[in-house]
C-alpha cells in the first residue's frame, strides 16, 4: 500500500522521473495526434500567427510540431531540461524555455494554452495556485485547455517503468476557480473515448 508520505515523495520526484526518461518518452510517445479533435477546438478561428503556448510541452512532439506547421507563434516550456534539449532539436520553429509551471515568468500573453498530460502532475493545492497566473497569460477572448482528473483526489501513473503522481480538483472546483477568473464558458469532458480517456478541461471566452 502506498501511503501519504510515500505518495508525497512521488509527487516531488516527478520531474526528475521525465529527465531521466526523456529520450525513452519521445522515442514512445504516440505521435498519431489522436489529441487532434481537441487542439482544433483550441485553435479554431485563430489568426496565423497567433500565439500558443504548450504547458508542459515534453519532447515538442507531436503538439508543438503540429501547431507550428498550423502556423501558430508556438512557446513551449517544461520542467525537464533534457525534454527542452529534445524539443528544440525535434520543434526548431518553436521558442522552448525550462521553467516549472508553478514559477512560470514569461513575457507577453497568449491567445490559447494547452497543457495536455502535464498540469496534472501538479498537486491540487498547486494547481489552485498556478491556476490564476495561467489565465493571466491567457489574452482577452482566449482559451486555456488542459488534461486533469476525472475527480478530486491523486492517482499514480508510470513512464518508462517509473512512477509518476497525478492530482486533481473537484470539476465542480475547477469550473468555478475558472469562472472567477474570467474565462465566460468552462466545460470539463471526463474520461472523453475520442482522447484515450483523458479529462479535458477547456475554458474560453476569456474576458
Amino acid at each position: 500500500m502506498t501511503g501519504k508520505d510515500d505518495i508525497e515523495e512521488l509527487r516531488r520526484g516527478t520531474i526528475g522521473v521525465y529527465e531521466r526518461q526523456a529520450t525513452h518518452w519521445d522515442q514512445t510517445r504516440d505521435k498519431s495526434l489522436y489529441e487532434r479533435v481537441w487542439l482544433d477546438r483550441l485553435i479554431d478561428g485563430l489568426l496565423s500567427g497567433a500565439a500558443v503556448l504548450d504547458l508542459g510541452c515534453g519532447a515538442g512532439r507531436p503538439i508543438a510540431a503540429h501547431l507550428v506547421a498550423s502556423g501558430f507563434n508556438v512557446t513551449g516550456v517544461d520542467a525537464s531540461a533534457p525534454m527542452i534539449e529534445l524539443a528544440r532539436r525535434n520543434v526548431p520553429a518553436a521558442r522552448f524555455h525550462i521553467s516549472d509551471m508553478r514559477s512560470l515568468e514569461l513575457d507577453g500573453t497568449f491567445d490559447a494554452i494547452v497543457s495536455w498530460d502535464a498540469f496534472f502532475h501538479l498537486s491540487p493545492e498547486d494547481q489552485q495556485g498556478v491556476l490564476p497566473s495561467l489565465a493571466g497569460l491567457v489574452k482577452p477572448y482566449g482559451r486555456l485547455m488542459m488534461t486533469v482528473g476525472p475527480g478530486a483526489g491523486t492517482a499514480l501513473g508510470t513512464v518508462g517503468g517509473e512512477t509518476v503522481y497525478h492530482g486533481s480538483l473537484d470539476p465542480a472546483d475547477y469550473k468555478r476557480r475558472l469562472k472567477d477568473l474570467g474565462f465566460g464558458r468552462v466545460e470539463l469532458h471526463p474520461n472523453d473515448a475520442r482522447v484515450k480517456g483523458r479529462s479535458v478541461l477547456f475554458a474560453s471566452e476569456k474576458a
